[in-house]
């Protein structure tokens, strides 16, 4: 793909993402929209109640226009290189983000405008993200992206058969809910999902995704952009509208690259975040009431260890950059 388009893709993206919040923010503000810190988190977070939720439409607004105006420019100048079915991956991958987004504004909406703290009920939430998550599968193999074979580190290819399907779902709910879970401090999964996205952005250009290459392009300066209103101390949060948003984007790159095991580098941030909540409960279980952090998810372990919230944005970002630099090595010699 013409390299202009991924700049114009990028350029309108964090353009549209960072001026948006002159306006979304407001409008949220007065619509009341305010987060509700649950008494679970550290007590210093109080302070940030009633700080403007739902922000996440910032960056959804940028990369879905930012994807827009690059698509409307090759159509006129470079028609040729919208052809073939990487264009239907790339509509696939937007459209199960904005599913996963959906789910994530109706549990935000819940929680805000219904005043119920916790939003939707957890089955409710599961039923939605399985349907989602099948509708997706069932959309790889209509554009011709799905296959059962993974190439894992140190094993090589792995054909799983049919035990991928169920395997897939779990994935893609679990990676969902992980990127949510990362999302609990001022920047935190904006800062981490802008350099995961870079990396795709190497990654599906090394490989031939040239549409999802311009998806990721948006979505990383998107991302940028929003840091402009959410990096501490945050004037907005993205909400579970964003984080679930962000978890469908994230994931299903992958998927629609044909390369699911990607996630292990791409995702290795979110992933330890979920794994300290899901190791805590069963060592708090089988121990009867010890724990083995402070506090899940782990970040919040950090922050009752004294580091800010700032030293943990650029700590986990950087973590992230050096698993993706990883995964971009892994694609080389695999």
């Amino acid at each position: 793909m013409a390299s202009y388009a991924l700049i114009l893709a990028a350029i309108a993206a964090f353009a549209i993402s960072a001026a948006s919040g002159c306006f979304i923010v407001p409008f949220l503000r007065r619509l009341h929209f305010g987060q509700t810190i649950r008494e679970s988190g550290p007590t210093w977070h109080k302070k940030k109640q009633g700080t403007p939720t739902m922000g996440g439409f910032c960056f959804i607004l940028g990369s879905t226009l930012g994807v827009g105006f690059a698509w409307f420019s090759l159509m006129f100048n470079l028609p040729e290189v919208l052809e073939g079915s990487s264009g239907l991956n790339m509509l696939l991958c937007m459209a199960t983000a904005f599913a996963f987004g959906l789910v994530g504004f109706l549990d935000d909406f819940v929680k805000v405008a219904l005043k119920r703290n916790l939003g939707l009920r957890a089955w409710q939430k599961l039923v939605m993200q399985l349907l989602i998550a099948t509708c997706f599968l069932v959309g790889l193999k209509v554009t011709g992206s799905f296959t059962t074979l993974i190439i894992l580190p140190f094993f090589g290819a792995v054909d799983f058969g049919p035990l991928y399907y169920p395997l897939a779902i779990l994935l893609i709910i679990f990676m969902v809910n992980a990127v949510n879970l990362t999302d609990g401090i001022d920047g935190l999964a904006t800062s981490v999902t802008f350099v995961v996205m870079l990396g795709y952005m190497i990654l599906t250009s090394f490989l031939g995704f040239y549409h999802l290459s311009l998806y990721a392009s948006a979505l990383a300066a998107a991302c940028a952009g929003f840091l402009i209103w959410n990096f501490y101390p945050a004037k907005t949060f993205m909400g579970d509208t964003g984080s679930m948003f962000l978890g469908g984007a994230v994931t299903a790159m992958a998927f629609c690259m044909g390369r699911p095991e990607l996630l292990l580098f791409m995702g290795f941030v979110y992933i330890c975040e979920a794994g300290s909540v899901v190791i805590q409960r069963i060592y708090y279980k089988v121990t009867h009431g010890k724990r083995i952090f402070k506090m899940t998810p782990i970040h919040h372990s950090f922050e009752l260890s004294g580091w800010s919230e700032v030293r943990i944005d650029f700590t986990f970002a950087f973590v992230a950059l050096v698993f993706v630099l990883l995964g971009i090595l892994f694609v080389y010699v695999n």
